[in-house]
């Protein structure tokens, strides 16, 4: 049985994409900063029939607490098959490039960018132990910094600063690991689950959690001939899924 960590799976997406793949079979280790609020979900997904799936405790701004997740999957599972990075946070509203307060940025960033790479490089080793391992950095579509530049695009006016320069730079980090990575099995790719109706952006969104994780999976369950270092999103509209970085 393949094992996957998703970060930040507590609720929303995650929770949903966590739900998906234990019902494709997977070991799913359910991240949460709070693992007494974790380990209430599974309580309530295992009543409901989900048996595979364990909360964790892994708070991505404490290397302390990666490492002891790691610690911990690398003792029950001696690999890891699938990490999939998702923890991420807003921020406070609203954010200007002109007056948002500096600290405000880096605790963004603290989440969204440093977690990630923390959580990645930590969990490498085990990822190398894996037949198909694979590196979902969980991404937006207000990362893609060519879009920022197109008037027409439906996005256009939405800038909040702190967040989009934390996920274009994670989606940079992406583009540079999977080159450094190409030579492995590890294929790594940024997705954007879409512009979704979550507690995240007060419900605003258009799309459904059920769609967001779907497609994360999809892009996340590849073969071994699967694409690396691309950037997909679930709102653009072509067959691809593609994204302009």
């Amino acid at each position: 049985m393949k094992s996957v960590l998703i970060t930040g799976a507590n609720r929303s997406i995650g929770l949903e994409t966590a739900k998906q793949l234990s019902k494709k079979g997977l070991f799913v280790y359910l991240g949460s900063r709070d693992l007494e609020k974790g380990n209430e979900i599974v309580k309530e997904l295992k009543e409901k029939g989900f048996d595979n799936i364990k909360a964790i405790e892994i708070d991505t701004t404490k290397y302390d607490s990666i490492l002891s997740a790691k610690n911990t999957i690398e003792k029950e599972q001696g690999k890891l098959d699938i990490l999939i990075n998702n923890a991420g946070i807003h921020g406070p509203f609203p954010q200007t490039a002109i007056d948002t307060p500096i600290n405000e940025i880096k605790n963004v960033f603290d989440t969204n960018f440093f977690g990630g790479i923390s959580v990645t490089q930590a969990f490498l080793d085990l990822l190398k132990k894996s037949e198909s391992p694979r590196i979902t950095i969980v991404t937006s579509g207000l990362a893609s910094l060519t879009l920022h530049s197109d008037p027409s695009w439906i996005f256009y006016d939405v800038k909040p600063v702190a967040y989009v320069a934390s996920k274009a730079a994670l989606n940079a980090f992406t583009a540079v690991l999977a080159y450094e990575l190409k030579d492995t099995a590890i294929k790594v790719n940024a997705i954007d689950p879409g512009f979704t109706k979550t507690d995240f952006n007060h419900h605003i969104g258009t799309g459904s959690i059920e769609s967001a994780a779907s497609f994360i999976i999809k892009h996340t369950l590849t073969d071994d001939n699967g694409p690396t270092g691309k950037y997909f999103s679930n709102d653009i509209q072509d067959s691809t899924g593609i994204s302009p970085w």
